[in-house]
């Protein structure tokens, strides 16, 4: 009988490339707030792709939703679209957005 428990090895590269990823795309989000020169309305729709892939990469590094039911994945995808869609509306319509989501 062997002492060690039968386990496979799991490769950290993907994962500290995922978690790079992450911090790089976060520092670019607070570098483009602090210089956007343009309308912030438009800063919402960058913002927005920003922050859908993070979950992207989110969801295939750390939840592997790659290996997941389909209809899992279609939860995971459609649950990860809301707040890149709640960004755009907010910058463009907030006013009227906030409004129709009070109760």
């Amino acid at each position: 009988m062997s002492d060690h428990p039968n386990t496979q090895a799991v490769n950290l590269k993907p994962l500290i490339g995922a978690w790079l990823a992450l911090m790089l795309l976060t520092l670019l989000s607070v570098a483009l707030s602090h210089w956007w020169v343009v309308d912030v309305r438009w800063l919402a729709i960058v913002v927005a792709a920003i922050v859908w892939l993070k979950g992207w990469l989110v969801a295939r590094a750390f939840i592997e939703s790659r290996t997941a039911m389909p209809f899992i994945r279609y939860l995971l995808n459609a649950f990860m679209a809301l707040a890149p869609v709640a960004l755009v509306l907010t910058g463009f319509f907030g006013r009227d957005f906030a409004r129709w989501t009070t109760l």
